[in-house]
């Protein structure tokens, strides 16, 4: 039996699915196109009656997710229809939403150096000069994950971008839903952040306390982080957070006086599967590409000129830490930059290890779900 079975749950195994990286994914089913005409794969398995949707690539400079989903596309593919996560599950999935965003990053994401896992294996991380040069991100209103259709039918809407009412169109054909993920990155972070369904607060709380576990069983710290609210972010407890939703986005840049920004963000991906009905859990998973250590860094240290550059963890410090960055690769280049971002302790998070953690959280919200 390929998924194993836990107190009547079948889980997801997870080094099996991070190893079907060699095998030939289904071909998948062309379900629109991009803006620039590239094609949008869409994948159904199983005939359980929970069905799951999981998309990947919302943000254009995000290629983790998509990298896990091809994976556990190509895993679900080979199963035979008798193994209970076919079974028992309904799978439809999306890895990629963003083919554009992928062909534009992909000169940095296939940019990559040897890191160690957890494990102390050899594996892949990102190399920060590649990603600082020519990481291409949209802007706020124009990212995918705030682009889904606002009418309850898809033609309700059509200055939604193509490849969101794509996917919107594929989705409403499974709903009602059990489960949404959708697979992010950040580009900084103390370690791993889980954004939750603010309706399943209360029924997550097993499935919190074993993600915090499994998450120092691999040697990582949680990012933890009070927004106070900003843009639906509400901290839950350590590493947790509410997911973010459209309305509170609207009103972060209407009180900061930019109302035709705030008319751009249509529903979440998430906000969007709930409207198709039911009671679905929806979850976000944040990976850092790259780890910033937790601790207080001294200016003026030796190697830095006057001033040292402040960790980048938050916006003010991301802004100041990006302004740094950008005049020791003008004045010194790409060589210099990655040796002095590792003197601050700033290091690749090893993909693997990524891919592993949204895996562990999907497996333990399928639990959830299964429990509810």
């Amino acid at each position: 039996m390929a998924g194993r079975r836990m107190d009547h749950v079948t889980r997801l195994p997870i080094d099996r699915i991070l190893s079907a990286r060699g095998l030939r994914a289904p071909a998948g089913t062309v379900i629109g196109r991009s803006r620039r005409g590239r094609p949008l794969l869409g994948f159904r398995f199983g005939r359980g009656d929970r069905a799951v949707s999981l998309i990947g690539g919302a943000h254009a400079d995000e290629p983790v997710g998509p990298e896990m989903l091809r994976r556990l596309v190509g895993f679900l593919g080979g199963l035979p229809p008798t193994d209970p996560l076919l079974a028992q599950w309904s799978w439809h999935v999306v890895p990629h939403i963003n083919p554009d965003g992928a062909a534009v990053n992909a000169g940095w994401a296939s940019s990559t150096l040897p890191v160690l896992d957890h494990r102390g294996d050899p594996d892949r991380g990102y190399r920060f000069s590649s990603y600082f040069e020519s990481a291409v991100r949209e802007a706020p209103g124009d990212d995918l994950e705030f682009g889904f259709p606002r009418g309850m039918e898809t033609e309700d809407d059509r200055g939604a971008r193509p490849e969101a009412l794509a996917v919107a169109a594929f989705l409403r054909a499974g709903a009602p839903f059990v489960l949404h993920g959708s697979f992010h990155s950040m580009a900084f972070g103390a370690g791993p952040w889980f954004l939750l369904e603010p309706a399943w607060i209360d029924r997550t709380a097993g499935l919190r306390d074993r993600l915090r576990a499994h998450v120092q069983r691999l040697g990582y710290r949680l990012h933890d982080v009070d927004r106070q609210g900003e843009k639906g972010f509400r901290r839950i407890d350590e590493g947790f957070c509410t997911r973010p939703d459209c309305g509170a986005m609207r009103r972060y840049f209407l009180d900061r006086d930019e109302p035709a920004m705030a008319a751009r963000f249509r529903p979440s991906s998430m906000e969007f599967v709930r409207s198709l009905g039911g009671d679905p859990l929806t979850l976000v998973s944040e990976m850092p590409l790259f780890l910033v250590p937790v601790t207080t860094q001294p200016g003026g240290s030796e190697g830095f000129g006057e001033e040292r550059p402040p960790l980048p963890m938050d916006l003010s410090s991301r802004r100041r830490f990006s302004a740094w960055a950008l005049r020791v690769h003008r004045e010194q280049g790409p060589e210099t930059l990655d040796r002095s971002v590792a003197q601050l302790g700033i290091r690749a998070m090893a993909l693997r290890d990524q891919m592993a953690l949204q895996l562990a959280y999907l497996d333990e919200a399928l639990a959830a779900v299964a429990a509810d």
